[in-house]
């Protein structure tokens, strides 16, 4: 897949200047169809974990496509009908919420996956067999890297486990429930198909306790590369893997079902760049310092999963490698990369941060009273400005003023 050249990143941050996200949209639409075509033969159903990235242009364009939605709070359900989806396309899966979020759930009409025994509970003494639901599992399968995105493993907040299945199912007898969909979700770069064939098989020894079943969501997290040579998710193995012994499940089940999956960083990360300028060079008894105009405030994932992103310098590409720590301005440790080798850079250098399209933006903050940037969309020969960068009056309009 062709990727964006730096004259077009050039032309980006020439007009709307820097920091600024940019997402190229032919890279979703590559993922997706990519990710969509691995399984063959099966009922195969999308829905992109928006948390990923939720500017209205990038759900639009994933709809356009044919996906559902991941949606893990009520307001990320709204910004999903607001996008233009159904109600019956959006997974509400939250954790730790109000009864009261859920039962706004249930009144929008999205689907919805419980995740507590306590709200399965109070679900079916409210809904009874009315209001179907998905329940979503820990099948206590430690996975990926960062211990803060595996999700699945048993000091785990998400998830129902594996091993209360007999409680969940006097629950459900009692209030005569009916559960539509199972789901499980172990955590984030995955690289091995046997992963999700363990977590499979827990689910589908789980499913047959369940008569009215219409699909079974095994999450994501499949991984992307971050540095020349990662070793990334081979999807098309594990999707020859999954759907053989998806087949074989719904053949001992009695009827197809779908298999979902919830992807948000396999579409939308390597589309995304965050463009900076450089302040400084700061040299000092150890190290040279890369001082740009942005920080943790608009890309926290190297500070808080000691996450790689690539770095490269778009203003002087054929400049001698050099080695640099490129750092923010924010009054934090804020280090975007130790110890790089990057051509030779300069003040006034515009760098160009790779895998920004998930998490950077929708984990982005005002702390330091520093403003969000702006974003852009190249999509089909043109390039968008999709979000305006903030300003002062944007940080403090919510507050009122009772002290003169």
């Amino acid at each position: 897949m062709k990727d964006l050249t730096p004259e077009e990143l050039r032309r980006a941050s020439n007009k709307f200047g820097s920091p600024l996200y940019v997402y190229h949209g032919e890279r979703i639409e590559f993922q997706y169809h990519r990710l969509k075509n691995a399984f063959k033969d099966v009922n195969v159903h999308l829905h992109y974990a928006m948390k990923a990235l939720n500017n209205i242009n990038i759900l639009r364009l994933i709809k356009n496509l044919g996906s559902g939605l991941d949606a893990v709070s009520i307001q990320e359900v709204h910004l999903g009908l607001r996008a233009g989806f159904s109600p019956n396309e959006i997974m509400y899966t939250p954790n730790c919420v109000s009864f009261d979020e859920i039962k706004e759930a249930v009144e929008l009409g999205v689907i919805i996956n419980i995740d507590n025994i306590s709200i399965l509970d109070q679900f079916g003494h409210e809904y009874g067999n009315s209001v179907p639901c998905c329940i979503r599992l820990n099948p206590h399968i430690m996975a990926g890297g960062h211990s803060n995105i595996s999700v699945g493993h048993i000091d785990s907040k998400f998830g129902i486990s594996i091993h209360q299945m007999r409680h969940v199912q006097r629950v459900v007898e009692t209030h005569k429930m009916k559960v539509n969909g199972i789901h499980m979700h172990t955590g984030s770069d995955i690289l091995d198909a046997e992963v999700f064939l363990r977590g499979a098989e827990l689910l589908f020894e789980t499913a047959m306790q369940f008569p009215d079943l219409e699909f079974m969501d095994f999450g994501s997290g499949f991984k992307v590369g971050y540095k020349d040579g990662d070793i990334v998710t081979d999807i098309e193995q594990i999707g020859d893997k999954i759907a053989t012994a998806f087949k074989q499940f719904c053949a001992d089940y009695g009827r197809e079902l779908a298999l979902w999956f919830e992807p948000g960083k396999f579409i939308v990360s390597e589309a995304g760049s965050l463009l900076v300028t450089t302040n400084v060079i700061k040299t000092t008894t150890s190290t040279v310092f890369v001082g740009v105009n942005s920080g943790q405030n608009h890309l926290i994932r190297p500070m808080f999963y000691d996450a790689y992103h690539h770095i490269e310098n778009i203003s002087n590409p054929s400049g001698t490698p050099r080695l640099y720590s490129v750092v923010g301005y924010i009054c934090e440790t804020d280090t975007l990369g130790y110890d790089r080798q990057i051509p030779e850079v300069r003040e006034g250098d515009v760098l160009r941060i790779k895998n920004a399209g998930a998490y950077a933006f929708s984990m982005s903050n005002n702390y330091n009273a520093r403003l969000r940037p702006a974003e852009v969309l190249f999509y089909k020969g043109e390039m968008h400005l999709i979000r305006k960068s903030e300003t002062l009056e944007d940080v403090t309009r919510n507050e009122i003023e009772v002290i003169s």
